[in-house]
């Protein structure tokens, strides 16, 4: 939504134009308003109409204690228009409105009370035909309803919702009354605890309600999945799942939850994996609900995004940042105690292996690119909140956690974020004020610490350098450098392995300055290899020597720990994208490492990728002469796999990269019920998923196979999903085009889940040549998707365009929109140099190959 100065013909009840307010939450206007403003209660009242075109109807009672007597500038997105009446203490009053605030220019110091009616707006209350919830992350409440749309400004909710009889409803407060009357219900809920607007959250719909307990209290699950056996496979392990976080999260903090109840929702297509509101925790159901077929990775990312949601409500509910530059403090916590909190559930599994895949290749996609940031970034106007998000907070922030954790002590660190808890309980905090804390705990100087890790943009890189006299180990060291030339230096913990004929040393070290050396090893033979970091703990673009990036491509599949498996893949991966070693090397010692890994974890990411490199790195003669021998591993892979979730993986590789005749003959036999995999049950979204695959390879048949599949899927929202979704696996290039347009138009992109699947499958690289026209466009559409999509959205949108392309046009065609939007925003640029690094690497090195042939 365009915030701009709408200007009408001004109502009687309006007063003289008022200052000029910016569009948005100023830092400025956030700390005056913050410095105001106390004892803030929000009395809302929604009723819902049973079509979701017509207008919700609201009226807000906002009562708060003014210090000072001055303007109440309150937050509300225009049109003007939607605001019907302003009370002031019960009277009329005059009002103003200008980019998008509500504006009373003479307000009396004390109580005060305001009676708004309005007509609620709809962008973030993603309403559908049987159901509708709200999310107001990062500041989207205000496009709703008038508030203070800031996180400092904590207040206390009391909601009522009027919804359609057949509807259920939940929110962050306890459940007080429900009243049926003329086909409406009306649930009147209790009043929550203090929250942050972005936490306060509201669903209604014909969910079916699971209730189980938790220390003798109920929690509850509304959901709209109607397959009896999904819910009856998944419901136990959900509930337990969440409980076992709580009681972790209460033991570990010694605070016991803080909120009223714990109620839960899943969102078909919902924006995100989850969101924390309290009491109200919204997910993706597709994200509990898993199939059958459930790889071992998509299992742990289950338990992972449980944990995460459920320890938002200590980190980032019960104490909450106090501006948004800090968002990341809240997401670095949930990941972080999130990782700890999944290990107990699953004893079997290498959580040092699951930390380092779930969270270093996607901190180094980031930091590897000229859009790269620094995990605590400035912040001027909440405006720009949504870009903040990423993999830099995500991914990045817990190893750096993880790297204070391992410099100060796991009980310090605990101990410290105790303290931090206890004093800001429903109250907000910086990292500062966390930094001061943890700083009595240590000799080591945190502020400069945080300066480099959390402050700054980048990672080092670390080289080694191996010193040889007549055949003898004269020295090994560890040179770090910033690349970005600041003279930065980052201390961390690194885990070398040194490999002589067979036999592995291992160490432990502390990188802080310029050069660190190897003690111990003067005068050894010669190593194979040096692998700089093989527990997967150090942070750093890792530069091999010669001899080692040799002796590590013939020999990945040797090493014998997982951890230094992955380690070293992914650092061999970091080489190729540097043009330091061929794709097609690279290619061979992935699919030799693939046959003979065992460690499930490693496979899954394997698996990624071999779909990277397959279809991004190789030419297309290079693919062609390969294709087979591919195919029928991962075949052999998957027949000998001994378990489900193996044979999933495997499966799901080989729809992704088959293009062979007899690869693409195996899937519609699969896909038709004509050849059945022993082990391996589809479900209908397995059975979606490799519909759209074989339409995309299969012209002659591909209207009949999306027929026959919208036939056989019974759940609606299912149903409705794969309606979406086919016009982008057409045949034909007008359906395609036609369906690529419809884009354009806002309402389009509602579900976004659907919107960024249909663009992976629009721009598949088998697809390419004909989808390059969209790339203009979608570049010029994602000021439009900030504006009007959820906080993930551009990027995600950026990432399904650009991923599938690796041609020098389509890379010339970002370059060329970077150059003619010369004052284009900051962070948006920042996101498309992110997502398009790796298309201007591809690019680089298939015309370098494509010289050379």
């Amino acid at each position: 939504m365009s915030l701009l100065i709408l200007k009408f013909a001004a109502p009687e009840r309006a007063i003289a134009a008022p200052p000029p307010y910016a569009a948005g939450v100023t830092e400025d206007l956030a700390k005056t308003r913050a410095s105001r403003i106390t004892d803030l209660v929000y009395d809302l009242d929604l009723v819902i109409p049973d079509a979701k075109e017509k207008p919700i109807r609201a009226k807000a009672l906002i009562s708060m204690v003014l210090r000072g007597s001055g303007p109440v500038i309150l937050d509300f997105e225009g049109p003007r228009e939607r605001v019907e009446s302003v009370k002031l203490n019960s009277k009329a009053t005059s009002w103003d409105y200008a980019n998008g605030h509500l504006i009373l220019e003479a307000v009396e110091a004390g109580s005060v009370r305001l009676e708004i009616a309005f007509i609620a707006g709809d962008g973030p209350l993603n309403r559908d035909e049987n159901y509708l919830y709200s999310l107001f992350v990062p500041n989207r409440a205000s496009a709703a309803f008038p508030c203070f749309d800031q996180p400092d400004l904590k207040a206390r909710y009391r909601l009522a919702l009027e919804v359609p009889s057949t509807w259920t409803a939940v929110s962050n407060g306890p459940l007080l009354s429900t009243e049926s009357s003329g086909g409406r219900r009306r649930f009147q809920f209790s009043e929550t605890r203090p929250l942050s607007t972005y936490l306060f959250a509201f669903a209604a719909g014909q969910f079916r309600v699971e209730e189980s307990l938790w220390k003798g209290k109920p929690i509850r699950f509304f959901h709209r999945e109607t397959d009896e056996e999904r819910i009856k496979r998944n419901l136990g392990v959900i509930f337990e799942l969440h409980r076992k976080a709580l009681d972790w999260l209460e033991q570990y903090t010694s605070i016991a939850y803080a909120f009223d109840k714990f109620d839960f929702v899943g969102i078909p297509a919902f924006q995100f994996s989850g969101m924390e509101h309290p009491g109200a925790i919204l997910y993706r159901d597709s994200k509990l609900f898993l199939d059958e077929s459930a790889t071992q990775t998509e299992i742990l990312e289950r338990a992972s995004l449980i944990a995460h949601e459920t320890s938002h409500m200590w980190f980032g509910d019960l104490v909450t940042m106090r501006w948004f530059n800090d968002v990341w403090t809240k997401e670095v916590f949930a990941n972080f105690i999130a990782a700890k909190i999944v290990n107990p559930s699953f004893p079997d599994i290498n959580h040092e292996l699951r930390f380092f895949l779930a969270h270093y290749p996607a901190a180094y996609e980031i930091d590897r690119t000229a859009g790269t940031h620094p995990i605590r970034q400035p912040l001027e106007n909440m405006n720009d909140a949504a870009s903040l998000y990423g993999p830099i907070i995500y991914q990045k922030a817990p190893i750096v956690m993880r790297q204070l954790e391992t410099l100060i002590g796991a009980e310090a660190m605990r101990s410290g974020l105790r303290r931090y808890l206890k004093q800001f309980s429903y109250a907000n905090a910086t990292w500062p004020d966390l930094v001061s804390i943890l700083d009595g705990s240590t000799e080591i100087d945190l502020k400069q610490w945080s300066g480099n890790w959390v402050e700054k943009e980048g990672r080092p890189i670390i080289t080694t350098r191996v010193g040889l006299r007549q055949g003898r180990v004269r020295s090994i060291a560890f040179q770090q450098f910033d690349p970005l030339g600041r003279g930065l230096m980052w201390p961390q913990v690194i885990t070398p392995v040194v490999g002589f004929d067979r036999e592995l040393k291992e160490f432990r070290t502390k990188v802080e300055g310029k050069t660190t050396d190897l003690s111990g090893l003067r005068g050894a033979p010669g190593p194979d290899f040096v692998l700089p970091d093989a527990r997967g703990i150090g942070y750093a673009r890792f530069e091999l020597d010669p001899e080692s990036r040799r002796y590590l491509v013939s020999h990945l599949h040797e090493l014998p720990d997982p951890i230094a498996r992955a380690s070293a893949w992914v650092i061999l991966y970091e080489c190729m994208v540097e043009r330091e070693i061929q794709a097609t090397d690279l290619m061979t010692t992935l699919r030799r490492t693939l046959n003979a890994e065992t460690e499930e974890l490693n496979i899954n990411s394997f698996l990624t990728s071999l779909g990277q490199l397959y279809w991004g790195f190789l030419l297309p003669h290079q693919r062609a002469d390969i294709a087979a021998a591919v195919e029928q591993d991962i075949w052999h892979l998957l027949e000998a796999a001994p378990s489900q979730s193996l044979k999933s993986a495997f499966f799901k590789a080989l729809m992704a990269i088959a293009t062979t005749d007899s690869g693409i003959r195996r899937l519609r036999d699969v896909w038709a019920h004509r050849l059945l995999i022993p082990g391996l049950s589809l479900s209908e979204q397995d059975e979606m998923r490799l519909a759209f695959q074989l339409a995309i390879r299969v012209a002659p048949e591909n209207e009949e196979i999306l027929r026959q599949q919208s036939r056989r899927i019974k759940n609606p929202d299912r149903k409705r999903e794969f309606e979406f979704i086919a016009p982008s696996v057409s045949a034909s290039v007008e359906v395609r085009d036609q369906f690529f347009q419809s884009l354009g138009q806002a309402p389009n992109r509602t579900h976004e889940p659907w919107v960024l699947e249909a663009l992976s499958y629009l721009h598949h690289p088998l697809r390419a040549e004909t989808a390059i026209r969209y790339v203009q466009p979608s570049l010029e559409l994602l000021e439009e998707t900030k504006a009007t999509g959820g906080i993930f959205f551009p990027k995600r949108w950026l990432d399904a365009t650009l991923s599938g392309h690796n041609s020098e046009q389509a890379a010339d065609i970002v370059r060329r929109f970077l150059k003619d939007h010369p004052k284009y925003p900051a962070r948006l640029k920042g996101k498309i140099l992110q997502s398009a690094d790796l298309l201007f690497r591809k690019a680089t090195i298939i015309a370098t190959r494509s010289d050379r042939r």
